[in-house]
């Protein structure tokens, strides 16, 4: 299943998460709009659908772990996460990189619309999607994420 993120992977890849043209860049790199996208999407649809993915928890937020971070996935954690409301508060040591895809309604994740949210290192923040359905790829740098701060 690990193949199915690389493009993800490789778009997160060296990218500076403190820059605040980061999410202009993985755009770029991976469009959320283009077709290697609705692929992407499509695979996860059916993942979704056979408990593969975002298994554990209740609504707002159900949530899984695809992979710890490790040298196959360039030092990123990848956690799948469907979402219609607020999360855990949480802090990225090192940043983060989230992917997201609207499911339904007209959701946002933390005001954003679908496609690529980014969060700097030591960022602090309650996630939160409104106004539909959101299912969110998390990549951590090295998987560092510090819950209840």
């Amino acid at each position: 299943m690990l193949e199915l993120f690389q493009p993800l992977i490789d778009a997160a890849r060296g990218v500076d998460l403190s820059d605040p043209e980061a999410p202009a860049l993985l755009a770029q790199r991976f469009d959320p709009a283009g077709p290697e996208a609705a692929a992407l999407t499509a695979s996860l649809e059916e993942l979704l659908a056979a408990g593969r993915i975002a298994e554990r928890g209740e609504p707002p937020v159900r949530w899984g772990r695809v992979s710890k971070a490790c040298e196959e996935t360039s030092g990123f954690s990848i956690d799948v996460v469907l979402m219609t409301g607020p999360g855990p508060r949480h802090r990225h040591p090192r940043g983060e990189v989230d992917w997201c895809i609207a499911r339904k309604g007209e959701p946002t994740f933390d005001g954003h619309p679908a496609g690529w949210v980014v969060y700097p290192p030591d960022s602090t923040h309650v996630p939160t999607v409104a106004g539909g359905e959101m299912l969110i790829v998390y990549l951590l740098p090295g998987g560092e994420i510090e819950f209840g701060v």
